[in-house]
């Protein structure tokens, strides 16, 4: 990703926390060791962690600017 922005960051890190969690989970570590199905599963635990996090983010700021801009008066 090139110039991530500061939302695209944050959800990086939370993707990656989330996989990290799973590997936790599974005991493993060493990527090179999961199985083809361990590996899809922690691909989609990171990429819906991002995913589901950058979500949160937009709705969050997608609030804050609705109650910053006043109603145009036409």
């Amino acid at each position: 990703m090139i110039d991530p922005t500061p939302n695209e960051t944050e959800a990086m890190t939370v993707g990656g926390q989330e996989g990290g969690a799973f590997l936790e989970s599974i005991g493993k570590s060493d990527l090179t060791t999961l199985s083809a199905t361990e590996w899809d599963q922690f691909i989609d635990v990171v990429v819906t962690g991002y995913c589901d996090h950058l979500r949160e983010l937009a709705a969050r700021d997608r609030t804050r600017l609705d109650g910053m801009v006043p109603e145009v008066p036409f």
